[in-house]
């Protein structure tokens, strides 16, 4: 298993949107993965991808044995059985460009954690804004979330280098804990500043809720917290540059319920990204 990478999908009522996601597994450059697939509702997945002619031997399916238990523990799951020497994570209702493992791969020969900028897309594919895109660069733990201003699931690590797990006391940003864990053993990720992910921006979903402010000022305080005791084990300018990025943030969240109100439809990363610059300017 060289240079095989397992992407790791949690699954809960994902019917609707699972096989574009597994269409864009099918279509990689880079044709030396497992597709992971986890169901947390008790369904059937592989049945149902063999009906849509969207089967294949490379696809493993495990279940946490229950309904609902979230996507930390869904994940975590699959993290708990691996045996590939990289790993990625893909939500059931994303897709990954063609070409994301093949360049993620060729990075991860040198760096321990690849990053990959975001193509913010409607549930219909259609563009909303990018997040990250650039020039590749090498980032350091406290840089990183000035470039990747929202989102952390687009990664992708050598499990062999920094591993870690998902914490489900945490509801929301578990994608920057569990980040922020591999950071604790590799000095530098490696952002490919290429947009090679779709995230799919949801009316409701935990990133663009009316109602998810107070719950987004809740995990980013935790995390913030962690950072301050040292939790991740990060160097004195990584916490720094992290903490700085994450009371920025919570700025941004208190406020964003007037924004959206004097805004309708204002994306939360639009409403940051400002804030951000005037803090620090973004490379």
């Amino acid at each position: 298993m060289g240079k095989t990478v397992a992407i790791i999908t949690p699954a809960f009522k994902a019917q609707e949107t699972l096989p574009e996601t597994v269409r864009s597994v099918l279509e990689q450059t880079h044709g030396d993965w497992q597709h992971w697939i986890i169901a947390d509702d008790g369904f059937d997945y592989a049945s149902f991808l063999d009906q849509q002619g969207l089967g294949d031997k490379r696809q493993v399916f495990a279940t946490t044995g229950r309904i609902g238990s979230g996507a930390s523990q869904t994940r975590n799951v699959a993290l708990e059985q691996l045996a590939t020497p990289y790993a990625a994570i893909l939500d059931a209702d994303d897709r990954l460009k063609g070409q994301k493992l093949e360049r993620a791969v060729d990075a991860l020969d040198e760096f321990g954690i690849v990053t990959t900028a975001l193509d913010v897309v409607t549930t219909g594919f259609s563009h909303l804004r990018f997040v990250g895109d650039g020039p590749d660069r090498k980032l350091t733990a406290g840089e990183h979330k000035w470039v990747n201003l929202s989102m952390d699931s687009m990664v992708v690590w050598d499990r062999r280098r920094a591993d870690g797990r998902y914490d489900p006391t945490i509801r929301n940003m578990n994608d920057l804990d569990f980040l922020l864990q591999l950071f604790r053993t590799v000095p530098q990720s490696f952002h490919l500043g290429t947009p090679l992910h779709d995230y799919v921006k949801r009316d409701g979903s935990l990133s663009n809720g009316a109602e998810t402010a107070a719950a987004m000022i809740h995990a980013k305080t935790a995390i913030l917290d962690r950072l301050e005791a040292g939790y991740y084990g990060l160097s004195a300018d990584d916490v720094a540059g992290v903490a700085g990025f994450l009371r920025v943030s919570l700025a941004a969240e208190a406020a964003y319920g007037d924004a959206v109100a004097a805004r309708p439809g204002l994306l939360f990363e639009d409403h940051l990204e400002p804030r951000l610059r005037a803090s620090k300017p973004l490379p």
